[in-house]
């Protein structure tokens, strides 16, 4: 197969975290399952309703584009997006088209186009006529129809942000990459919680093949529920369509699907453009001049702002974290919260700061899955308390508890609650550099271990810290290692 560059361009919708939704006071609730529970006659497109722009919304979306660099629109306005469906009660969407909220910036070295909002649409469900307890219908030709279509209208109206990057994206990685950096970032300004297995952030990528690095015929994938589909998806549509032109094939404009079962994109529909949806103002909202309103410029939305996560990585970079550690605060709300407590008096005492890191996101982490269970994302809260778990780390950092003890006592904390220093003094764990108390353990070390003393007068002096370990288990991590260390080349010698 002949080599060709990829080009792919990220169009992301995500629900915003709103009371109520985009147009009505109906409720914005994305956990209520009982079917069109949270409708009116607004959402419902009832003749002679009036919608009302969501104040919430906007914000929301404001400070995204101030998160993102972006420059904010001083006017905007809405528009109607028309098409036919079963889930758009209206015949047409509430959405923006030539004057978005935002435009430009930049996130996680991808350039952004473009944030707009819009209106969500409802849900269809197509189910079998026995999953429903339903008599299968007959249909006019006399055939029993055992299938349908339902509609939930709950999420009709919801309030949606789409965000749509340049065409700047080269690989399935690098796609994945700025979606999960996205996700991570609306979580962070509590817009959206973008759960893409309920539906909250949905990916559709736009993606085109080249010999030369121009934009190709592109394809717009759909039906992309979790980030490894997404990145599955945009490879394979990449083989897909470089196959085509190998074989001297045309690459179709078209909307396509992912089918997760078969690993692979099927066509959906022939591509619409712009002018196919014909946009125009909508007549019953009005245009907005945002800078007429309170709170909504760059510099009174930035004050609004927590940390935002590129900079608490940078920071955590600084501290001398591990990658992995990072961004495992990141993505964690609760493990970061617990970490940023415990170091919060650690001031610049890097060996604290690095124990505290490892412990959490090692021992405490693999603790908390086995009380949930491994096979389950952690939910169970932190089970200890920063002044228990804070007590353990001076005391590691102190040597007056070894590595190996640290573990034991963080566990019996856990199980008990109980004091750490209490515990350690019930069950033995403070090191000792007591010649006294280690002389039987270098004894056994070295009876139990004579090949290996040998290996060390010969000259080879990882051998040495061999012995050290043995001593380490045998004290059962009380030892002191630098104490047997000297103990055992004074025996040696």
């Amino acid at each position: 197969m002949s080599t060709y560059r990829p080009t792919i361009g990220l169009e992301i919708h995500a629900e915003l975290k709103t009371r109520t939704k985009m147009f009505c006071s109906s409720k914005n609730d994305p956990d209520e399952e009982r079917p069109n529970v949270n409708v009116c006659p607004v959402c419902m497109a009832h003749p002679g309703t009036l919608p009302v722009i969501n104040r919430e919304a906007v914000r929301h979306v404001l400070r995204v584009g101030v998160a993102l660099g972006a420059q904010l629109a001083d006017y905007t306005e809405f528009d109607r997006k028309n098409y036919f469906y079963p889930d758009l009660p209206k015949g047409y969407q509430i959405s923006q088209y030539e004057f978005p909220l935002v435009a430009g910036g930049s996130l996680a070295g991808v350039q952004i186009t473009r944030v707009h909002l819009e209106e969500d649409t409802a849900s269809s469900m197509h189910i079998d006529a026995d999953e429903r307890g339903l008599n299968p219908q007959i249909s006019a030709d006399g055939n029993q129809r055992e299938s349908g279509t339902l509609v939930d209208f709950n999420r009709a109206g919801v309030p949606l942000m789409e965000l749509v990057t340049e065409p700047v994206v080269h690989s399935a990685e690098e796609a994945g990459k700025f979606a999960r950096e996205l996700q991570l970032l609306l979580r962070y300004l509590d817009v959206s919680d973008a759960n893409m297995e309920k539906g909250q952030m949905r990916v559709e990528a736009n993606i085109s093949v080249s010999k030369d690095g121009t934009l190709g015929t592109k394809v717009e994938v759909k039906n992309l529920n979790s980030f490894k589909a997404m990145e599955r998806a945009v490879a394979h549509e990449i083989i897909r369509q470089s196959a085509l032109l190998d074989r001297g094939e045309k690459v179709i404009q078209e909307t396509r699907g992912w089918d997760e079962g078969k690993q692979s994109t099927f066509a959906q529909r022939i591509k619409e453009g712009s002018a196919d949806y014909r946009y125009f103002p909508d007549p019953d909202l009005p245009s907005l001049k945002l800078s007429e309103f309170p709170g909504c410029t760059v510099e009174e939305i930035s004050k609004t702002l927590a940390e935002l996560p590129g900079a608490r990585r940078s920071r955590y970079a600084s501290m001398g974290l591990k990658r992995d550690d990072v961004e495992l605060f990141l993505r964690d709300a609760r493990l970061g919260a617990f970490f940023e407590l415990v170091v919060s008096g650690y001031k610049n005492d890097i060996r604290k700061v690095t124990l505290a890191a490892n412990y959490i996101a090692n021992d405490l982490v693999n603790l908390m899955r086995d009380m949930e269970g491994r096979d389950t994302e952690i939910q169970l809260q932190i089970p200890i308390s920063v002044e228990h778990f804070n007590t353990i780390i001076n005391l590691l950092a102190s040597g007056k508890v070894s590595s190996r003890g640290g573990k034991d006592l963080l566990l019996a904390v856990v199980q008990t609650g109980k004091e750490p220093g209490d515990i350690a003094q019930e069950n033995g764990l403070f090191q000792t550099s007591s010649a006294h108390d280690l002389a039987p353990v270098v004894e056994k070390i070295l009876s139990d271990n004579a090949g290996v003393v040998s290996e060390y007068k010969a000259g080879k002096s990882a051998a040495l810290e061999y012995l050290v370990g043995q001593g380490m288990k045998i004290s059962r991590g009380t030892g002191d290692p630098a104490a047997l260390r000297t103990l055992i080349l004074e025996r040696i010698s």
